[in-house]
C-alpha cells in the first residue's frame, strides 16, 4: 500500500521520499538528501504546500522488520546454543573416553611396575641370602684362622704330646668297639699314658688315673683266640670229604630154638614136620630181626651230607666273629650229630673229628667290653681348655670391650 501511494505522488514528493529513504540506510552520507542550489523557488513552495507522507505506515513497516530481526537473532542464538551444546557433549564424551583410556594405561603401567618391582625384590632377596651365606662362611673361616693363629702363637713346646695322646686314646676306642681287639686297645692306652707322663704336668694327673682304670678294665676282659678257633674250624671243613661212611646198620637177630625129633611113635606128625623143616633149611634160611635196617647212603646223598656239615661249620665261623655263642654251639652240636649218625665211628679219623667238635663247642666266643673309656672325655676337655685360653687374648685385642 505504501508503494502504490508513492507512485501517485508528484516528482517533488518522489525526491523527498528518496531523500528520506537514503537517510534511513545505515553507513551512507546525508549529503545526497540536500536539494541542489539551482532548485527553483517554485519547487520549494510546492514542497511547502505538499503534505508529509503517512507516518503510521512507515512505523508499522519498521516494527515488522525489527520483529523479524529479533526473531532471526533469537533463532540464530538458539542455533548457536544448540550447536555449542552438542559440541560440548561431544567433547565431554571424548574426554570421558580419554580418561578411561588413561586409567587403563595407568593400571597396566602400575601392574608392569609392580611385577618388575617384585622381580627386582626377589633378585635382591636372593642376592641377600647368598651374601648372608657367604658372610657366615667367611666368619667361620675367620674363626678357624683365629684358632689356628692362636695355637701357633701360644702353643707350648710339649703340647704335641698331649695331642698325640688324645689320638692314641681315640684309636684305642675304635679298636675296642669296632674290632673288639682288647690287646691292641690296651697297647694304645699304655702308649698314650707314656706320652702324658713325658709332659710332667701335675694338672694331668686325673687323666692318667682314668687311663690306668681303663687299662685295668681292658686287661680283665676275657681274651678270645678268634683266629685260632677259625683255623681249627676251617681244618675240620677240609677233613669232611675224607671221613668214611658207616655200613648198613642191621637189626639184631632174634635167637630161635632148634627143633628135634622125639622117640615117641605118637609124635609122628610133629616128627614129620620137624624133619621137613630141617630138610628145607638146607635150601632157604629165615631169620627174624627186631628193629629197622638203616641203609647205606647213595653217592648223591653223601655229597649233600658233606655240604650240610660244611655249612654248619661255616655258620660257626661267622658266629665266632659276631660273638654269637648260642648259634656257635648249636651249629657244632648239629654237625657232631650228623657225623656220629652217618660216619663210621670205629674209624680213627671220624673219632678225631667228633672229639674236636666236642672240644670246640666248649670254647667261649663272647666277652663283656666296657661301654666307654673314662680317659677320653677328660683328655678332650683338657685340650679344649688349653685352646680356649690361647684364643681368649686374641679376641680381646681385636674387640676391646
Amino acid at each position: 500500500m505504501t508503494d502504490k501511494k508513492s507512485n501517485n505522488e508528484n516528482p517533488a514528493e518522489k525526491k523527498q521520499s528518496a531523500a528520506v529513504n537514503a537517510t534511513d540506510k545505515p553507513g551512507q552520507s546525508s549529503a545526497p538528501t540536500q536539494a541542489p542550489d539551482t532548485q527553483t523557488a517554485k519547487d520549494k513552495a510546492d514542497q511547502a504546500k505538499t503534505p508529509p507522507p503517512a507516518q503510521p505506515a512507515e512505523a508499522k513497516g519498521g516494527s515488522k522488520m525489527g520483529a523479524i530481526a529479533i526473531a532471526l537473532v533469537i533463532a540464530l542464538g538458539a542455533g548457536l546454543y544448540y550447536h555449542g551444546h552438542q559440541q560440548t557433549l561431544t567433547q565431554n564424551a571424548k574426554m570421558a573416553a580419554l580418561e578411561l583410556q588413561l586409567a587403563n594405561l595407568k593400571g597396566e603401567l602400575k601392574d608392569n611396575i609392580s611385577a618388575s618391582q617384585q622381580a627386582t625384590l626377589n633378585k635382591v632377596e636372593s642376592s641377600l641370602q647368598r651374601t648372608d651365606v657367604s658372610l657366615s662362611q667367611q666368619n667361620k673361616s675367620i674363626s678357624s684362622l683365629q684358632m689356628a693363629l692362636s695355637e701357633m702363637k701360644g702353643r707350648r713346646p710339649n703340647d704335641w704330646l698331649l695331642a698325640e695322646a688324645d689320638y692314641l686314646v681315640k684309636m684305642a676306642g675304635r679298636k675296642l668297639w669296632l674290632e673288639h681287639d682288647t690287646a691292641s686297645a690296651t697297647i694304645l692306652l699304655e702308649s698314650a699314658d707314656h706320652r702324658i707322663a713325658e709332659l710332667n704336668d701335675p694338672s694331668l694327673t686325673p687323666i692318667r688315673e682314668a687311663m690306668h682304670s681303663d687299662i685295668t678294665a681292658l686287661k680283665a676282659v676275657a681274651r678270645i683266640d678268634r683266629d685260632g678257633l677259625v683255623l681249627r674250624l676251617t681244618s675240620l671243613q677240609e677233613a669232611v670229604p675224607a671221613l668214611p661212611l658207616a655200613n648198613a646198620v642191621m637189626a639184631e637177630v632174634i635167637p630161635q630154638e632148634t627143633a628135634t625129633v622125639s622117640d615117641s611113635v605118637d609124635d609122628w606128625k610133629a616128627n614129620l614136620m620137624t624133619s621137613l623143616k630141617n630138610f628145607s633149611e638146607h635150601f632157604v634160611t629165615y631169620r627174624t630181626r627186631d628193629g629197622s635196617v638203616i641203609p647205606l647212603l647213595s653217592p648223591k646223598q653223601d655229597f649233600y651230607l658233606q655240604e650240610n656239615i660244611k655249612s654248619k661249620l661255616e655258620t660257626a665261623i661267622k658266629a665266632v666273629y659276631r660273638e654269637q655263642g648260642d648259634l656257635y654251639r648249636k651249629s657244632l652240636l648239629m654237625a657232631k650229630d650228623w657225623a656220629e649218625q652217618f660216619y663210621d665211628m670205629e674209624d680213627p679219623a671220624a673219632q678225631s673229628f667228633v672229639k674236636t667238635l666236642d672240644a670246640l663247642a666248649q670254647e667261649t666266643v663272647e666277652a663283656s667290653y666296657p661301654n666307654k673309656l673314662k680317659s677320653q672325655p677328660l683328655l678332650t676337655q683338657a685340650i679344649g681348655e688349653r685352646v680356649r685360653q690361647q684364643v681368649k687374648p686374641l679376641s680381646t685385642e681385636e674387640n676391646p670391650a
